[in-house]
C-alpha cells in the first residue's frame, strides 16, 4: 500500500489519557479549512496514515475500567517505533501498549478529519496493517491474547473521550463502540488480533491485515464537514497487548 496519498486533518487533544503525537501524511494550509469546497468536489476522500517520521496529529487513550482503578497499572504507552524484527518490513509505526487488569479495557487512537461535505451521509471503508505477536489457539485462565482481543474501527461527530460514569463507577467511552466482541452505533469489529502462529510463548511478531470491505461504517458529517476517526482494541484478555499500527487506510465515500 502506498504511503504517499495526500490527506487533510486537524490536531487534537484527548482527555488526560494522552500519549505522544502520532503521524499524519499532511496538514491543511492556513485558512484552507474555511474555504468552501469546489462545486465539482465529489466529497470522496482516500486517506492513508503511515506514521512516517516528522508527521503527527493522532492521539490516544483508554476506557472501560473502574474509576477506583490505579491507572498506573494499565501501563498505557503510545509512541512511534520501527516495526519489529520478524515482520516483512522495517517502517515507522505507531506502537500502542496497555494492560487489562480488570477483565475489560478499550485502548484507542483517534484523529479528526475535515474538508468533507457538510451534513452528508458517508460510507467509510477501513483497511489496517499492523504487527501483532498474539498467538492463535492459546487460551489460558486469563483468556486468549489473540482471539479475546477485538480490533475495532469507528467514527463519530464528537471527539472520543473516556468519561467517568457515576452510575457504573466506570470510565466509559463517550461514543457508542459496543463492548468487546460486539460493535456499536459508532464502531465495527474487524476481527481479533491473532496471527497464524500457534507458538504460545515468545510468539514472533507478524503483519496482519483487517478490513471492513463490503460492510462500510456509515455516519453523517456535521455542519462543518468534519468527523473523528478512531481505531482500537476491546480486550477481554487479562494481560498486556502490544501492537504496531503500520498503515491505516480509510476511504470516505458520500452515500
Amino acid at each position: 500500500m502506498s504511503r504517499s496519498p495526500r490527506s487533510t486533518f486537524l490536531p487534537l487533544v484527548v482527555l488526560a489519557l494522552l500519549g505522544s503525537p502520532l503521524a499524519c501524511l499532511d496538514t491543511i494550509e492556513p485558512g484552507e479549512e474555511q474555504e468552501p469546497l469546489p462545486e465539482n468536489d465529489s466529497g470522496r476522500r482516500d486517506l492513508t496514515f503511515a506514521f512516517d517520521p516528522g508527521q503527527s496529529n493522532w492521539s490516544g487513550g483508554y476506557s472501560d475500567f473502574p474509576i477506583a482503578q490505579d491507572q498506573k497499572d494499565i501501563q498505557f504507552l503510545l509512541e512511534r517505533r520501527t516495526t519489529p524484527a520478524g515482520t516483512d518490513r522495517q517502517s515507522s509505526a505507531q506502537f500502542v501498549s496497555s494492560t487489562n487488569v480488570s477483565d475489560d479495557l478499550f485502548t484507542f487512537i483517534t484523529q479528526q478529519v475535515s474538508r468533507l461535505k457538510p451534513n452528508t451521509p458517508y460510507a467509510l471503508t477501513f483497511e489496517l496493517e499492523l504487527a501483532s505477536n498474539a498467538p492463535r489457539g492459546c487460551p489460558g485462565v486469563n483468556g486468549s491474547p489473540g482471539e479475546d482481543v477485538f480490533l475495532k474501527v469507528g467514527a463519530s461527530l464528537t471527539q472520543p473521550l473516556a468519561m467517568a460514569d457515576p452510575n457504573t463507577q466506570q470510565f466509559r467511552l463517550n461514543v457508542d463502540k459496543g463492548n468487546q466482541s460486539v460493535g456499536g452505533a459508532n464502531a465495527q469489529v474487524l476481527g481479533d488480533i491473532a496471527t497464524e502462529s500457534e507458538q504460545c510463548f515468545n510468539t514472533p511478531y507478524r503483519i496482519i491485515t483487517r478490513d471492513n470491505r463490503g460492510n462500510p461504517l456509515r455516519i453523517t458529517t456535521d455542519e462543518q464537514g468534519k468527523l473523528w476517526l478512531f481505531v482500537g482494541t476491546d480486550s477481554d484478555y487479562r494481560g498486556t497487548t502490544e501492537l504496531y499500527y503500520d498503515i491505516i487506510h480509510v476511504v470516505l465515500e458520500p452515500s
